[in-house]
């Protein structure tokens, strides 16, 4: 498994359609360097970005899965 340090910039917009929620960003991802840690936890990617860009990224998957929900037929909600 590549571990990578992914760091987010922007936040361009979303959108779903056909069951998947999409979000342009605009990132850096870098290689993430290989720990010899025997923390017992699992190997991971990381993705850091700022208290703002996390703000608008809450409000942007909240609206689209809204959206989602909306067009769901009374019985499945």
């Amino acid at each position: 498994m590549k571990l990578h340090t992914i760091e987010l910039q922007r936040i361009k917009g979303a959108s779903n359609s056909h069951g998947l929620l999409r979000v342009r960003v605009d990132a850096t991802v870098l290689s993430a360097p290989a720990r010899d840690d025997d923390s017992g936890a699992a190997p991971s990617s990381t993705l850091s970005f700022t208290v703002e860009d996390a703000r608008v990224l809450q409000l942007l998957l909240k609206a689209q899965l809204a959206e989602v929900d909306a067009r769901k037929a009374r019985s499945q909600r």
